[in-house]
């Protein structure tokens, strides 16, 4: 037996969707179970025990070429089946000309219409992501989703412990806090100003480190160029210098993991990492909400007509005044620490 599945979306998307190949393999163990994504995620899924090949995809260069390339290596694979979580129409070609006699996806993509199964994907109806993703393959498994999973290797702890030895003050040396403080969209994230006003609250016992890509370090050291100089002692940018898997090793452990709508929650979601999720302009209720077994959101007290504004956030409040961060209180994650 040989599955493919396909999502070739974000690092978020592509770690929600571990959790189909966590169930396809519980179910079909002797199964090849291959997995295609853009390339520059594929660091995502390095020592995944489920997944047998990892297939990358250029979406930025010569995409239409590097398409066709695509489509044909997965028709020389003979797959049996090809389930398809993402909803857009690269995807969707792909799925319809794989050549495999079961193609399975979401009635959203253009391509749908060449599927073997199609189903429903319905935002805001209660169900997590992971869920509406299960409906793919419930036929095959049971009625009980398996939860996304990443696999850090002992040389990604590794790394993380060289850092964790140089800290300014050996006594924390085990109890720090990471903080996650960008996102793709600006609606998603909470203001700068309020991440500074909560790093210095924090209480002196915790290290703090700025996580983030490589797109993320010059909002990072403002950040940390900005706190309390009492505070700043304690506090490094290590944005852009891990990959996903010693992010996820170190997000595991730390005491608390403060994240937006973002990749990094989904991260501490796969390592049942705890963290404290700030929803500004979306909201829980679209089904991408943590899964860590110590999870907290926080969300705007506040009845906004406005929110959500949006699946996906925007890269300005469309209203300008984007009350649904300026109204979180830094207290309430605070909080989540006691």
């Amino acid at each position: 037996m040989r599955f493919l599945i396909i999502q070739t979306a974000f690092p978020g998307d592509v770690i929600l969707a571990t959790s189909v190949a966590e169930k396809l393999h519980q179910y079909f163990p002797d199964a090849s179970i291959d997995f295609l994504l853009r390339k520059g995620n594929e660091n995502i899924l390095e020592n995944n025990p489920t997944i047998s090949e990892v297939i990358t995809w250029d979406k930025s260069h010569h995409k239409f070429s590097g398409l066709l390339k695509i489509i044909s290596v997965i028709r020389k694979k003979k797959y049996n089946t090809v389930i398809n979580p993402h909803r857009f129409a690269s995807s969707g070609l792909i799925t319809a000309l794989s050549g495999a006699p079961d193609k399975i996806g979401f009635n959203k993509n253009p391509f749908s219409f060449f599927f073997s199964k199609k189903f429903n994907h319905e935002i805001g109806n209660g169900k997590h992501e992971i869920e509406r993703n299960h409906e793919l393959i419930r036929h095959l498994t049971d009625d009980v989703p398996a939860k996304p999973k990443l696999y850090p290797a002992e040389n990604d702890f590794a790394n993380i412990r060289k850092i964790l030895h140089h800290q300014l003050h050996s006594e924390i040396r085990n109890a720090y806090i990471c903080v996650a403080p960008a996102s793709v969209w600006f609606t998603k994230q909470f203001p700068m100003e309020k991440w500074i006003e909560l790093i210095n609250q924090l209480p002196a016992s915790f290290f703090v480190y700025l996580i983030g890509s490589k797109t993320d370090v010059a909002l990072c050291e403002s950040i940390q160029s900005q706190v309390s100089p009492g505070r700043a002692q304690l506090t490094r940018n290590l944005a852009g210098h891990f990959t996903f898997l010693e992010s996820a090793a170190l997000m595991k452990g730390a005491v608390m993991n403060f994240v937006n709508d973002s990749a990094p929650l989904h991260i501490a979601s796969a390592v049942n990492a705890p963290v404290t999720a700030i929803f500004c302009s979306t909201i829980p209720g679209f089904g991408f909400g943590p899964l860590s077994d110590q999870a907290t959101i926080i969300e705007t007290k506040l009845k906004l007509d406005c929110r959500p504004c949006g699946l996906h956030g925007y890269k300005v409040c469309p209203l300008g005044h984007f009350n649904c961060a300026w109204s979180i209180e830094v207290n309430e994650l605070l909080g989540s620490l006691q």
